[in-house]
Protein backbone atom coordinates (compact mmCIF):
# COMPACT_ATOMS: atom_id res chain seq x y z
CA UNK A 1 0.00 0.00 0.00
CA UNK A 2 1.59 3.36 -0.97
CA UNK A 3 0.85 6.22 1.11
CA UNK A 4 1.18 8.88 -1.48
CA UNK A 5 -1.82 9.58 -3.51
CA UNK A 6 -1.54 8.19 -7.04
CA UNK A 7 -1.82 11.00 -9.98
CA UNK A 8 -5.39 9.11 -10.72
CA UNK A 9 -6.46 10.14 -6.79
CA UNK A 10 -5.04 13.48 -7.15
CA UNK A 11 -7.25 14.26 -10.51
CA UNK A 12 -9.77 12.97 -8.15
CA UNK A 13 -9.36 15.56 -5.15
CA UNK A 14 -9.51 18.41 -7.94
CA UNK A 15 -6.58 21.10 -7.55
CA UNK A 16 -3.97 21.44 -10.74
CA UNK A 17 -0.47 19.94 -10.20
CA UNK A 18 2.46 19.15 -11.83
CA UNK A 19 4.83 16.28 -12.49
CA UNK A 20 6.05 14.30 -9.55
CA UNK A 21 3.95 14.82 -6.96
CA UNK A 22 3.85 13.37 -3.68
CA UNK A 23 1.37 13.78 -1.46
CA UNK A 24 0.19 12.13 1.49
CA UNK A 25 -3.02 10.31 1.85
CA UNK A 26 -2.92 11.49 5.34
CA UNK A 27 -3.47 15.36 4.03
CA UNK A 28 -6.95 16.96 4.37
CA UNK A 29 -7.62 19.84 1.48
CA UNK A 30 -10.08 22.32 1.88
CA UNK A 31 -11.28 24.80 -1.42
CA UNK A 32 -9.37 22.45 -3.90
CA UNK A 33 -10.53 24.42 -6.88
CA UNK A 34 -8.30 27.11 -6.06
CA UNK A 35 -4.88 25.14 -4.72
CA UNK A 36 -2.40 24.92 -7.60
CA UNK A 37 0.62 22.49 -6.80
CA UNK A 38 3.66 22.68 -9.31
CA UNK A 39 6.19 19.81 -10.05
CA UNK A 40 8.80 17.84 -7.51
CA UNK A 41 6.74 18.76 -4.73
CA UNK A 42 6.00 16.40 -1.64
CA UNK A 43 3.15 17.16 1.05
CA UNK A 44 3.48 15.14 4.26
CA UNK A 45 1.51 13.24 6.45
CA UNK A 46 -0.88 15.84 8.79
CA UNK A 47 -0.80 18.79 6.89
CA UNK A 48 -4.18 21.02 6.14
CA UNK A 49 -4.11 23.09 2.78
CA UNK A 50 -7.05 25.26 2.91
CA UNK A 51 -8.43 28.15 0.48
CA UNK A 52 -6.43 30.21 -2.00
CA UNK A 53 -2.54 28.47 -2.09
CA UNK A 54 -0.21 27.99 -5.11
CA UNK A 55 2.85 25.83 -4.59
CA UNK A 56 5.79 26.35 -6.56
CA UNK A 57 8.02 23.81 -8.12
CA UNK A 58 10.83 21.78 -5.74
CA UNK A 59 8.73 22.40 -2.48
CA UNK A 60 8.87 20.07 0.58
CA UNK A 61 6.59 20.92 2.83
CA UNK A 62 6.60 18.89 6.09
CA UNK A 63 4.19 16.76 8.59
CA UNK A 64 1.62 18.92 10.47
CA UNK A 65 2.21 22.40 8.33
CA UNK A 66 -0.88 24.25 7.92
CA UNK A 67 -1.58 27.16 4.96
CA UNK A 68 -4.88 28.84 5.62
CA UNK A 69 -4.76 30.97 2.53
CA UNK A 70 -8.61 32.55 2.46
CA UNK A 71 -6.92 35.85 1.32
CA UNK A 72 -3.62 33.85 -0.61
CA UNK A 73 -0.61 31.85 -0.23
CA UNK A 74 2.06 31.83 -2.46
CA UNK A 75 5.21 29.20 -1.96
CA UNK A 76 8.08 29.95 -4.23
CA UNK A 77 10.34 27.55 -6.16
CA UNK A 78 13.05 25.64 -4.42
CA UNK A 79 10.97 26.55 -0.78
CA UNK A 80 10.04 24.50 2.02
CA UNK A 81 8.39 24.73 5.48
CA UNK A 82 9.92 22.71 8.24
CA UNK A 83 7.33 20.54 10.56
CA UNK A 84 4.37 22.35 12.17
CA UNK A 85 4.92 25.50 10.47
CA UNK A 86 1.06 27.52 10.25
CA UNK A 87 0.93 30.24 7.73
CA UNK A 88 -2.63 32.42 8.34
CA UNK A 89 -3.88 34.82 5.70
CA UNK A 90 -6.20 36.06 8.16
CA UNK A 91 -6.45 36.23 11.60
CA UNK A 92 -8.63 37.50 14.45
CA UNK A 93 -8.01 40.76 16.41
CA UNK A 94 -7.38 39.17 20.16
CA UNK A 95 -7.15 42.83 21.43
CA UNK A 96 -10.42 42.89 22.75
CA UNK A 97 -11.94 45.85 20.41
CA UNK A 98 -13.62 43.35 18.09
CA UNK A 99 -15.27 39.73 19.07
CA UNK A 100 -13.19 36.46 17.55
CA UNK A 101 -14.27 33.19 15.68
CA UNK A 102 -15.64 32.47 12.21
CA UNK A 103 -19.19 31.70 13.75
CA UNK A 104 -19.79 35.17 14.87
CA UNK A 105 -21.28 38.31 12.46
CA UNK A 106 -18.38 39.85 10.42
CA UNK A 107 -19.58 43.54 11.42
CA UNK A 108 -18.38 42.54 15.16
CA UNK A 109 -15.23 40.83 14.26
CA UNK A 110 -12.06 42.67 13.07
CA UNK A 111 -10.41 40.50 10.98
CA UNK A 112 -6.56 40.85 9.50
CA UNK A 113 -6.32 40.13 6.13
CA UNK A 114 -3.35 39.39 3.75
CA UNK A 115 -1.64 37.29 0.91
CA UNK A 116 1.01 36.19 2.41
CA UNK A 117 4.28 35.06 0.10
CA UNK A 118 7.31 33.42 0.73
CA UNK A 119 9.44 33.73 -2.53
CA UNK A 120 12.02 31.78 -4.54
CA UNK A 121 14.59 29.41 -1.75
CA UNK A 122 13.06 30.41 1.16
CA UNK A 123 12.74 28.03 4.02
CA UNK A 124 10.63 28.51 7.00
CA UNK A 125 12.09 26.77 10.49
CA UNK A 126 9.60 24.39 12.60
CA UNK A 127 7.49 25.39 14.86
CA UNK A 128 7.13 28.73 13.19
CA UNK A 129 4.23 30.83 12.88
CA UNK A 130 3.97 33.44 9.31
CA UNK A 131 0.80 35.78 10.14
CA UNK A 132 -0.83 37.42 6.99
CA UNK A 133 0.27 40.28 5.02
CA UNK A 134 3.66 39.16 5.16
CA UNK A 135 6.51 38.77 2.14
CA UNK A 136 9.31 36.44 3.02
CA UNK A 137 11.45 37.89 0.40
CA UNK A 138 13.90 35.40 -1.87
CA UNK A 139 16.35 33.52 0.04
CA UNK A 140 15.60 34.35 3.69
CA UNK A 141 15.20 31.79 5.85
CA UNK A 142 13.11 31.96 9.80
CA UNK A 143 14.63 29.78 12.49
CA UNK A 144 12.71 27.32 14.69
CA UNK A 145 9.49 28.78 16.90
CA UNK A 146 9.88 32.40 15.24
CA UNK A 147 6.70 34.31 15.07
CA UNK A 148 6.85 36.16 11.70
CA UNK A 149 4.68 39.20 11.30
CA UNK A 150 6.78 41.57 9.30
CA UNK A 151 8.67 41.51 5.73
CA UNK A 152 11.88 39.69 5.84
CA UNK A 153 14.47 40.94 4.13
CA UNK A 154 16.67 38.91 0.72
CA UNK A 155 18.78 36.35 1.79
CA UNK A 156 18.66 36.90 5.76
CA UNK A 157 18.64 34.97 8.68
CA UNK A 158 15.69 35.66 10.50
CA UNK A 159 14.91 34.17 14.29
CA UNK A 160 12.84 34.93 17.11
CA UNK A 161 9.36 36.04 18.63
CA UNK A 162 8.71 38.18 16.96
CA UNK A 163 11.38 37.73 14.16
CA UNK A 164 14.48 39.64 13.89
CA UNK A 165 17.34 39.59 11.52
CA UNK A 166 20.34 38.00 12.43
CA UNK A 167 22.48 38.14 9.78
CA UNK A 168 22.80 38.08 5.65
CA UNK A 169 22.97 34.67 4.11
CA UNK A 170 25.26 33.59 1.47
CA UNK A 171 23.09 34.28 -2.15
CA UNK A 172 22.87 31.15 -4.26
CA UNK A 173 23.67 32.85 -7.69
CA UNK A 174 22.52 31.92 -10.79
CA UNK A 175 19.69 29.26 -9.33
CA UNK A 176 16.87 28.44 -11.73
CA UNK A 177 13.71 27.29 -10.99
Amino acid sequence: MNSFYSNDELDEIGFEFGENVLVSKKVSFYDVKNIKIGSNVRIDDFCIISGNVTIGSFVHISAFCAFYGSEGIEVGDYSGTSPRVTIFSASDDFSGNAMIGPMVNQELTNVQKGKVILERFVQVGAGSIVMPGVNISEGAVVGAMSFVKEDLEQWTINAGVPSKFIKKRKVIKDQKP
